[in-house]
């Protein structure tokens, strides 16, 4: 299962000293440092658990203010980890003269509501700096900074005593499945195909299981056969998924089921026992309990109009066979609400520019599972940044099934 790590991004000019102060904090070269400008080409990325913090996950970026077609590319992707960071800590060498790249992150920085963190790297500890630097960088002053010598192991404690007394963690502690109930069945509808990789559950499902048996639940997995409940054999598979759920001892609370089964089983699932997706579940968790956001933005599906272009954003890179939920079923049930919609496609952990983001009437987002909470965060902020609606796999495919079935999958979640 992943684990939950407030992430601490390094950022500055190229030579400030990030790759030094990531070397200190790691207490290993797990960033080249040289004198040579631009030796961090890409962000590089520890695990390691600080004392007092917990798991942390740290990013030492390239410098922002490399002048060419690669520094701009790099320059892009600094910026998209930072809207990712917990904490931003600008690494700043005061000796220099042009503070103008600093001024600009920290600028962008605050944008974003950033907590931030500023250390002085001193190269020269004999040449000392005053408050003209704070003259040039005025936003400074609403930072706290430190000053330390990045190369100097000594000043690790310092350093992470700067952070601890500094820096408030985020503490994700979002509830999974925030209605499971002590003693309760749930169910577990995994029907499996093609894609399903052998020895393991994918992780929605792993997860689902952990949390219910940590919460004294009793999770129940059911493998549905889709292609026998669409066709001939309907009438056999639907009796075998009743006996099941009859056969057990006590009625189930929740069938909490793949979002591609809900054709099926917005029908088969008795009234008495509440329905949910895998993709919902995963969607909210990820979003820190916004699901009311995805339910909001299925509202758009009933006025789309001819030449409007939904993106598809599905945010790993799974290998795709001819059933595959994002290109083409969904695809095929956009085109049947409207021909005239174009649909387009953003696979992967790297998500669009706000300029082309703007041009969508709505973005219809898998259910994260294989990005970080953060990740998933910084593309929703650049969604309402850019005024466009999103919803989810689990809540377009439950629209889909009509109002009741909609609000069914999403009854689960309304706090009482």
């Amino acid at each position: 299962m992943q684990v939950n790590r407030e992430h601490i991004g390094i950022f500055g000019k190229m030579n400030s000293g990030k790759s030094s102060l990531m070397n200190l904090l790691t207490q290993q070269e797990t960033s080249i440092t040289d004198s040579t400008p631009g030796t961090t080409a890409d962000t590089k990325i520890a695990l390691i658990e600080l004392h007092g913090l917990g798991p942390v996950k740290l990013f030492d970026t390239a410098g922002l203010d490399e002048k060419s077609l690669l520094g701009e590319k790099k320059k892009s992707k600094v910026l998209n980890v930072l809207k990712e960071c917990d904490l931003a800590i600008v690494v700043i060498n005061p000796a220099t003269d042009d503070f103008a790249t600093e001024a600009f992150l920290i600028e962008k920085a605050r944008g974003m509501d950033k907590q931030m963190l500023v250390v002085f790297n001193l190269f020269d500890t004999a040449m000392p700096f005053d408050d003209k630097l704070y003259q040039k960088m005025p936003l400074l002053k609403f930072y706290p900074s430190l000053s330390l010598e990045a190369i100097n192991l000594q000043e690790r404690d310092r350093l992470i005593r700067f952070i601890l007394n500094n820096y408030e963690a985020t503490g994700i502690h979002n509830e999974l499945l925030p209605f499971v109930e002590p003693d309760e069945f749930y169910i577990l509808n995994i029907p499996m195909d093609e894609e399903t990789p052998e020895g393991r559950f994918l992780r929605p499902q792993s997860m689902a299981v952990e949390y219910i048996t940590r919460k004294w639940a009793y999770p129940v997995a059911y493998r549905m056969d889709l292609k026998a409940a669409r066709g001939e054999k309907a009438e056999a598979e639907k009796k075998r998924f009743d006996t099941f759920i009859n056969g057990l001892m006590k009625r189930p609370k929740v069938v909490v089921t793949d979002s591609q089964a809900m054709d099926i089983m917005a029908k088969w699932t008795p009234e008495d026992i509440g329905l949910t997706t895998f993709s919902i579940m995963m969607i909210n968790y990820g979003s820190n309990g916004r699901i009311d956001e995805f339910y909001e933005g299925a509202k758009v599906l009933n006025d789309l109009k001819g030449g409007d272009k939904i993106l598809i954003a599905e945010a790993c890179n799974h290998s795709r066979i001819q059933e595959d939920i994002g290109t083409v079923q969904i695809p095929a049930v956009l085109k049947q609400i409207n021909p005239e919609v174009k649909v387009e496609f953003n696979f992967g952990r790297e998500f669009q520019e706000n300029e082309c983001l703007s041009s969508y009437k709505l973005i219809i987002h898998c259910g994260a599972c294989m990005i970080s909470n953060q990740k998933l965060q910084a593309r929703l902020r650049d969604l309402r940044s850019v005024g466009v609606p999103v919803t989810n796999y689990g809540v377009f495919l439950s629209w889909v099934q009509g109002h009741k079935a909609l609000e069914r999958v999403m009854e689960p979640w309304i706090s009482e």
